[in-house]
Parts: structure tokens; C-alpha cells; sequence
């Protein structure tokens, strides 16, 4: 603070009176002159704080809040640096990679998310997910039965695995996998709007009239049945 009034106060001299005056010199003794330098020199040395891997984290979730995926890869993947096994920062950053599909690295890091999880079911939902939307099929097919074969109950890994039969025009296996995780009216209802999704008018009528027979009072079901019968 001393250096700074004592460059304001020497300014206000130097540009003001005649000509003639004589410029003011400092009177600082050489014990405060060194004590300045010393403080100087502290100032210029100094460095910002290094960067770790949770300023990182949460540099992503900013960046992914504004939109930015590539920006928020790289913090993410910055904070993987600092700790490779950080499983937030590697599930967010298969999770953006996915989103700017780039599947190949996205598969690769949903993989190594299966081995830091210990290999939970849902994160073989996850990586069985990416592989449908890179259109390999059958590995999403396998990936999401290792998943079951975790925990049985997981709703990701069936409801998931059950849809992609449907797709694939396997009803039965696809309602079998979906009445494992949920009742009768709520497996017929997802196959309603997948088929509906898909322009299988027909057939997504059937499933929501299956819904509406499980369970009268599903009123989504009759919504969107009287939707399609219009």
C-alpha cells in the first residue's frame, strides 16, 4: 500500500506549478526501501494455487451447464490426470463424450467405468446404453445382460435390454425382461410408446390397450390411446 501512495503523491507534484520547482525525492529510510523490494519481489514470485482435481469437477459441471461439452471434457479429463480413478470425473466425461457422439471413446470410458464400479449393474446399463446408440447391437445386448447378471433387479439394465427386443421385433423376451422391474400395466405401457415413437400405430395401440386392461386407472395409457384413435 506505501508504494502506491507514494506514486501518487510524486505524480501530483511532477505535474503541477512552474517549471522551477524542485522535484520531491522520497524520504524513505534504506530499512523501508528494502522492506518494499523484499515485498516487490514476494509479489512478482508468487504463483495462483495449483488446481485440483475437485476445481476441475466442478469446472466441467460448469462448463457442461453452459453447453460447452468440449470445454468440459477437458476439465474433466484434467482432473483424471491429477487422480486417474476419480469416478465422478470419468462418469461425466463418458457421459459428455456420449452426448458429442464420439462413441469410440465414449465405449472405452463407460468400459473403464464397468472396472472402478467393481462392475455394478448400472454402470453395464451405461456402457450396454452407448453401444446401442453407436449401433452395435449385439455388444449391447451382451452388456446389458452381464449388467442382470449383477443385480437382477436393476431397472436400467432391463427396462433398457427389454426395449432393444422390442426394437429388434422380440416381444415376448422384451416383456419378459420388462416385468421383471415393473408391473404388468407399466411393461405393456413402454412398449406403447415405444411402437408409438417408432410410427407402429397399431401395435402401440395394442400395448396401451394391454396397459388399460392391467391397470384402468393408468390414465396416461388412456390418453394416449384415444390419441391414436382419433
Amino acid at each position: 500500500m506505501r508504494m502506491i501512495l507514494i506514486f501518487i503523491f510524486s505524480s501530483l507534484f511532477l505535474g503541477c506549478g512552474s517549471g522551477k520547482q524542485t522535484p520531491v525525492v522520497s524520504r524513505l529510510s534504506s530499512d523501508e526501501m528494502a522492506s518494499l523490494g523484499a515485498e516487490h519481489s514476494r509479489f512478482e514470485r508468487s504463483e495462483d494455487p495449483a488446481f485440483s482435481v475437485e476445481t476441475h469437477f466442478a469446472a466441467g459441471q460448469l462448463a457442461e451447464s453452459q453447453g460447452a461439452c468440449s470445454r468440459a471434457a477437458q476439465q474433466y479429463r484434467a482432473a483424471l490426470k491429477l487422480e486417474p480413478k476419480h469416478r465422478p470425473s470419468l462418469y461425466r466425461l463418458a457421459l459428455v463424450c456420449t452426448q458429442m457422439r464420439d462413441f469410440p471413446t465414449a465405449i472405452e470410458l463407460w468400459r473403464q467405468y464397468v472396472e472402478i464400479t467393481g462392475r455394478e449393474a448400472s454402470a453395464y446399463g451405461n456402457l450396454g446404453f452407448c453401444y446401442e446408440l453407436a449401433g452395435q447391437l449385439a455388444e449391447a445386448e451382451a452388456a446389458y445382460k452381464l449388467g442382470i447378471e449383477r443385480d437382477g433387479k436393476n431397472g436400467a439394465c432391463r427396462v433398457n435390454y427389454g426395449l432393444l427386443l422390442a426394437r429388434q421385433n422380440r416381444p415376448t423376451e422384451a416383456i419378459a425382461q420388462l416385468r421383471a422391474v415393473l408391473t404388468e400395466a407399466q411393461a405393456h405401457y413402454n412398449l406403447g410408446s415405444l411402437y408409438e415413437q417408432m410410427g407402429r400405430r397399431e401395435q402401440a395401440k395394442a400395448e396401451y390397450r394391454r396397459a388399460v386392461e392391467a391397470e384402468p386407472g393408468l390414465m396416461d395409457a388412456h390418453a394416449r390411446l384415444a390419441t391414436l384413435e382419433q
